[in-house]
């Protein structure tokens, strides 16, 4: 007669926080269903809802899944990926009703657990998609900080125009 051994085995610490993360990020994101639709919102958009102080503690909750992809060895460029779904949410999600719905359907705690385990799956690939995403939110940003100073240039050149005549 032969006897069977079970062997147990543990998950890793990247395993162990990448289910931590996917529960919190379900958590937050997907986890409360809407009758009647095929949607899920989570306790994110509730807190949205929150005047002065839900976006604010939803942005601290998300900014933990931040750290503990940077815990998990997560670059720079991976981690200014997630940092800017963070951003997007937290600055959209200040207009009222708009910034709700549109917290509701970006998902960033999703999005970013997805981006992690991307990376701790494929890390080259991620990293490599990433910093072109980093490259080119760069390269939009100076472009932004460019054409504001050239339109200030032109209105103070107006108004001095204006008033000399």
């Amino acid at each position: 007669m032969a006897v069977q051994t079970r062997i147990r085995t543990y998950p890793t610490a990247a395993q162990a926080g990448r289910e931590r993360l996917a529960r919190l990020a379900w958590l937050l994101d997907n986890s409360i269903p809407i009758p009647g639709l095929n949607f899920r919102i989570g306790v994110d958009a509730l807190l949205g809802l929150i005047p002065g102080i839900g976006d604010a503690i939803g942005v601290l909750v998300s900014s933990y899944i931040l750290r503990e992809a940077a815990q998990l060895g997560a670059p720079k460029t991976v981690l200014v990926r997630m940092a800017f779904n963070v951003v997007l949410e937290a600055v959209i999600g200040v207009i009222p009703l708009a910034g709700d719905v549109f917290d509701a359907a970006w998902k960033a705690n999703q999005r970013n657990v997805r981006l992690l385990g991307a990376y701790l799956d494929n890390p080259r690939k991620t990293t490599s998609a990433s910093t072109g995403f980093v490259f080119l939110l760069a390269v939009l940003v100076i472009g932004l900080l460019v054409g504001t100073c050239i339109a200030g240039f032109l209105l103070l050149r107006w108004i001095v125009q204006a008033i000399a005549a």
